[in-house]
């Protein structure tokens, strides 16, 4: 009998130490989970602001108002757990990069260091802290080698791979990187905010020594006839023909290319009449006209006029003319040019059926065509 109680004592002890470490697991576990959001939330607060660049960032004041508010909110909060005061004090320096304080990012770095060695956030603080885009390479790739190729964090080193290859030029070292990073499970506003770096990489994979004046104009999603020819004057001799290799201001070039119709007096697609009021070369270039501008400086370069007319010839003679690309009227002045761009593989349709010509050209995707021109 006694023997029978001293067991059931043990087994009422042990049934309540089950109860006990299973109360402080839920609890510690509850913890991190709530922790783990909290960063969450700050990573989707702040990575937007650091993909578009501190210029960008700092015109944005809004967001930044809320990302500041939102890390202030959670320094009060928590307090205890070492690993999650390092990541906020990590966080805390990124967003002081954007804001331009970068004393205060430095601080920000050695308190996230100090708290937990080797955080992600705090590697990626320190990557971004390197002014020099070879060195910050050369910590990339040490810090890629220390991780292994399927550590937690691979994806957000090669995010910074990724942008400084692009800083760099290395246009095709760029794509590679971004396309580790958005393949290696990180968190989908990563992919959200950096696949347009990642796609005008790519566009820009095949050019070559560009100008440092143009480089500013690559990631801009909307681009003027005068950027059109920066752009082609400074990294192309597509323009020769008009120069004879003499420095012709951008204002005369313009003129000229206009009275040569190499630069197009309207943009509109269902027009057939030219105006007789010029364009501004401030005027934002669409698809259209940017198609116009290549197809006729493609002409010029093969010494070959005949292609300007090559595709109404065929599709919009006789009664009942037809244009195989539906949001392209067959007798309009952009006929030729579009379907020559489109044929040639130098733009493409944007579902397979319609050119949308009234959206906007980008800097990189024109670059890229003009150097396959003159090339």
């Amino acid at each position: 009998m006694k023997n029978l109680l001293v067991l059931l004592a043990n087994l009422a002890c042990a049934v309540i130490l089950s109860s006990c470490i299973s109360t402080k697991d839920i609890l510690i576990d509850s913890q991190e989970s709530q922790t783990d959001k909290t960063l969450a939330e700050i990573e989707t607060a702040i990575v937007p602001l650091e993909a578009v660049g501190p210029a960008q960032a700092r015109s944005r004041s809004g967001d930044l108002t809320k990302a500041r508010q939102l890390l202030v909110n959670t320094e009060k909060e928590y307090s205890v757990d070492k690993d999650f005061n390092g990541k906020l004090a990590a966080w805390q320096g990124r967003l002081a990069i954007l804001e331009g304080r970068y004393s205060d990012a430095v601080r920000f770095h050695r308190q996230s260091s100090a708290a937990s060695p080797g955080n992600i956030p705090s590697v990626v603080l320190g990557i971004r802290l390197e002014g020099d885009p070879l060195k910050r390479l050369e910590m990339i790739e040490k810090e890629l080698a220390i991780l292994g190729p399927r550590a937690s964090g691979i994806g957000e080193i090669n995010i910074e791979r990724g942008r400084t290859f692009y800083e760099l030029n290395r246009f095709s070292e760029a794509v590679s990187a971004f396309d580790i990073a958005f393949s290696s499970g990180i968190d989908k506003i990563y992919n959200d905010s950096y696949v347009s770096i990642r796609d005008r990489a790519w566009e820009l994979r095949n050019t070559s020594n560009i100008d440092a004046s143009s480089l500013g104009l690559l990631g801009r999603e909307t681009i003027t006839w005068n950027d059109c020819i920066t752009l082609a004057k400074n990294n192309t001799q597509l323009l020769r023909f008009i120069t004879g290799g003499r420095n012709i201001s951008d204002s005369e070039l313009f003129s000229r290319l206009l009275d040569r119709a190499i630069i197009p007096y309207l943009q509109n697609v269902t027009e057939t009449q030219w105006p007789s009021v010029k364009p501004s070369a401030n005027e934002i270039v669409t698809r259209a006209g940017a198609a116009w501008l290549i197809w006729h400086l493609y002409a010029e370069t093969r010494a070959d006029r005949g292609l300007l007319t090559r595709y109404s010839t065929r599709y919009a003679t006789g009664s009942n003319p037809r244009s195989p690309i539906t949001d392209v009227p067959p007798l309009s002045p952009f006929f030729d040019s579009i379907l020559g761009c489109v044929e040639t593989e130098f733009l493409s349709l944007v579902d397979g059926r319609n050119f949308r010509p009234s959206q906007p050209m980008r800097g990189a995707e024109l670059l890229s065509i003009l150097q396959r021109i003159d090339n």
